[in-house]
């Protein structure tokens, strides 16, 4: 089990590989050499621990190519995870395939970090019938894995239920940010709540809520710029999470050298929120709550199995251009790029729900899809 000392001395900033800078965006591909930049700048402000999935595209390979071969293996803490929906994945043989190949993606013999990816009632029976729980607990067994716990989307009902039922789990992943603290959809609070109630360590996802919070509404930029000049909009947010009692690490999806930058100076030397700093956090909070916007963080898990090829979560943004910042004719000029060539429209949505299925904020992405084409076609 992780014990107090080592969830102390953890560096607090983990580099979340899942939003990589890509080198050619139509073709998917990552930019290994500025990733490598990336690392080499996170390791050199003393911090350890990247985070990659099975389903991150290309994030377990440019984790080879750009940290594993560059740097001395017990110099970093390297993750995976193990999803029972990836594309392939039908059956117990088949996910517990995953560990291997994870291993050869990213070139090593074991992994730090071991997650059940994205738990939730819509999947936890294919956790437990495909005896996923003890399959993990056999690879710290043989030593290829160094610790395991698991990722989580859905109720704190639910996370209570898990953890009692699972208490050897050594940690858990959770969305938090303070967008979301106090979201009903999303409970962000509630589910932080019943991870401390259970002793376990908390590994932060979507601390700037998929980006968001780096360009926040207008009011609330705002706010922050006033009371802080030279902080970024997402300095707050991170450091809003990370100043939570029990956070092992606070995971962000950087894309290029200038948010590494941003990032490792204000997280390189980390100091909690101020008495004085939450309470400008709260007025930031009041403010979002009054702002109707859909609630997407650009993760993509509604994408891949869309049969008409709609790419979600831009029009998504393309619609919050007109609900945040009323700019209808941005709004629509997005629209038009995100539904060119190869890509479908909001109106062909055949209503087949699995977007809704997979989306961890519980959008309903169906109805979204019928506003956004009366209003942006």
């Amino acid at each position: 089990m992780l014990d107090e000392s080592f969830v102390k001395g953890m560096p607090k900033l983990g580099f979340g590989l899942m939003r990589l800078p890509r080198a050619d965006k139509e073709k998917d591909i990552i930019d290994v050499d500025q990733t490598a930049q990336m690392a080499d700048l996170f390791f050199q402000s003393g911090l350890k621990y990247c985070d990659s999935a099975y389903v991150y595209p290309g994030s377990e390979e440019a984790a080879r190519e750009a940290i594993v071969k560059r740097h001395p293996r017990d110099s970093f803490y390297i993750t995976s995870k193990l999803n029972v929906n990836a594309k392939g994945v039908n059956d117990e043989a088949s996910a517990k395939a995953e560990f291997n190949e994870s291993l050869k993606r990213e070139g090593v013999d074991y992994i730090n970090f071991y997650l059940l990816h994205a738990l939730g009632k819509q999947n936890i029976q294919r956790f437990d019938d495909w005896h996923l729980w003890d399959y993990v607990k056999e690879l710290k067994e043989q030593g290829k894995i160094k610790h395991y716990g698991f990722s989580f989307h859905d109720t704190p009902e639910f996370l209570d239920e898990l953890l009692t039922k699972h208490p050897d789990a050594e940690f858990v992943q959770l969305q938090i940010n303070y967008a979301d603290w106090n979201n009903p959809a999303i409970r962000s609070r509630e589910c932080y709540e019943v991870a401390r109630k259970h002793g376990k360590p908390i590994i932060v996802m979507e601390p700037i809520k998929g980006g968001t919070l780096a360009n926040p509404p207008k009011p609330v930029a705002d706010l922050l710029k006033k009371e802080n000049p030279a902080a970024s909009c997402a300095s707050w947010a991170v450091r809003f999470v990370a100043s939570l009692p029990g956070i092992m690490v606070v995971l962000s999806g950087m894309s290029n050298v200038e948010q590494m930058q941003d990032n490792t100076s204000f997280m390189g030397d980390f100091k909690p929120l101020s008495a004085h700093e939450q309470e400008v956090i709260a007025q930031a909070q009041e403010i979002l709550a009054g702002i109707h916007q859909i609630p997407c963080t650009k993760c993509h898990y509604c994408t891949g199995g869309c049969p008409m090829k709609i790419n979600i979560p831009d029009l998504f943004a393309a619609m919050n251009m007109k609900l945040v910042y009323g700019n209808i004719e941005r709004a629509k000029q997005s629209y038009a790029r995100d539904t060119g060539e190869g890509h479908g429209r909001a109106s062909d949505c055949v209503q087949c729900g699995q977007c809704e299925m997979q989306c961890p904020q519980h959008i309903e992405i169906r109805s979204w899809l019928k506003q956004i084409a009366e209003t942006l076609e």
